[in-house]
């Protein structure tokens, strides 16, 4: 299982690494890089259009501002894309967030929140588990951690 992590700039780097990091933590491969809609349009177009013959299964496309990269990609490639929209110095991140989810009747994205890069990566990870049953349980284990933090959570109230 292999999923592409792309992100529009260096500057997308810290959000984008959450994704990478619950990604890398449930066993999945991942693909990072670089690739803008606006500044290497034809380089987007042509990552989208051989992502699948590369072995890549899902795409996860990071971008602030004016966010097409998700949306790019997502016109061309049959793969799942989950766009991240990403917090700018425009409008706290809606700008991104809007340019991301409006996608028109026929090109899907799925979209996180804004800087949402563990909801990405997880995301990822459920998508995948309909084809990886090593995944779901995984995940199934995941979700029994989060109840256990928030039991322990509500055990030092009660102190």
């Amino acid at each position: 299982m292999k999923v592409s992590v792309v992100m529009g700039s260096i500057s997308d780097r810290e959000v984008v690494e959450k994704a990478v990091e619950i990604l890398e933590g449930f066993g999945v491969e991942v693909d990072f890089r670089v690739i803008s809609a606006h500044r290497t349009p034809f380089e987007a177009i042509e990552f989208a259009k051989t992502a699948e013959s590369n072995g890549i299964e899902l795409i996860i496309a990071a971008a602030g501002k004016a966010a097409h990269l998700a949306g790019v990609i997502a016109g061309v490639t049959p793969l799942p894309v989950i766009g991240l929209p990403i917090k700018s110095s425009t409008m706290d991140g809606l700008d991104s967030l809007l340019s991301v989810v409006q996608m028109p009747k026929g090109v899907p994205v799925a979209t996180v929140a804004i800087n949402g890069g563990e909801n990405a990566g997880l995301l990822a990870v459920q998508i995948l588990s309909i084809k990886y049953p090593e995944l779901r349980e995984k995940y199934k284990e995941y979700k029994i951690q989060l109840k256990r933090e928030v039991e322990e959570m509500n055990k030092e109230l009660k102190r």
